[in-house]
């Protein structure tokens, strides 16, 4: 599925759902592995009062510590304005700090959180720093980051509308990103329509062993019955052969 052909409702019920179900959701396709595919603890939430976001990335590289090599200044970039255009939106804005270690300066503050949330991006996420936090959470504008800085020192777009990495996540022009306060993930475009079915159906199995872990009826063994109808707990056939026992794995 490309990403012109997902319909903002479909984009609206993922936005609905949490980051972690979503994720475990799409483990149950099996289409890539369960470590990949979001943002490591580099990459944080900034306002984790605000609700989630969900996009197609806009993909840029910034660099602060050293001044540019030529040419523009530390606000006037048109061109990369315009190649965000080119995304769908709803947009987020994703900022690759090239620096080792990135985030000596804070490439988006006030300043340019407007201008994003003018070109219809939904958020911010970076590996790098940002600031001006009240007057950014006032419009609100949602970021995710690496860490917070005072100055944007030298901070300046280094390219624009290619590859990123932010945080261990490799992201490409367009990926389908969503995000809340728990982090980072990208949704496969291929299966995003099937998500909210699965994670409908993983929330009901949680429920209902949270239910059993609060009632006044709780017991190891109703516990096991209650995972195994569910299929939240699984079996293992060489431990199985090996002691003779069923054990649970969740």
């Amino acid at each position: 599925m490309a990403h012109n052909s997902i319909l903002p409702a479909l984009l609206e019920e993922l936005r609905r759902l949490s980051t972690c179900v979503v994720a475990s959701a799409i483990e149950t396709f099996e289409i890539r592995l369960p470590n990949v595919g979001f943002a490591d603890s580099r990459v944080h939430c900034i306002f984790p009062e605000l609700p989630a976001i969900i996009g197609f990335a806009a993909t840029a590289r910034v660099r602060s510590a050293t001044p540019p090599m030529s040419g523009a200044t530390y606000y006037a970039r048109p061109d990369w304005w315009k190649a965000i255009l080119e995304i769908p939106a709803p947009r987020i804005a994703v900022l690759q700090d090239e620096d080792e270690p990135p985030g000596l300066g804070g490439f988006v503050g006030e300043v340019h959180a407007n201008a994003l949330a003018a070109l219809r991006c939904a958020g911010l996420v970076t590996n790098g720093g940002v600031r001006d936090l009240p007057q950014v959470r006032a419009i609100p504008f949602p970021m995710f980051a690496g860490n917070v800085a005072l100055s944007h020192a030298y901070a300046h777009i280094s390219g624009f509308g290619t590859t990123v990495e932010v945080g261990g996540l490799k992201i490409q022009p367009g990926d389908l990103l969503m995000a809340d306060l728990h982090g980072v993930i990208s949704i496969p475009a291929e299966i995003a329509a099937e998500v909210p079915e699965v994670a409908a159906r993983i929330q009901k199995v949680r429920r209902e062993m949270v239910s059993l872990c609060r009632s006044e009826n709780f017991s190891m063994e109703r516990l096991r019955q209650v995972g195994e109808a569910c299929g939240f707990i699984r079996y293992e056939e060489s431990d199985m052969q090996k002691t003779g026992t069923k054990r649970g794995a969740s």
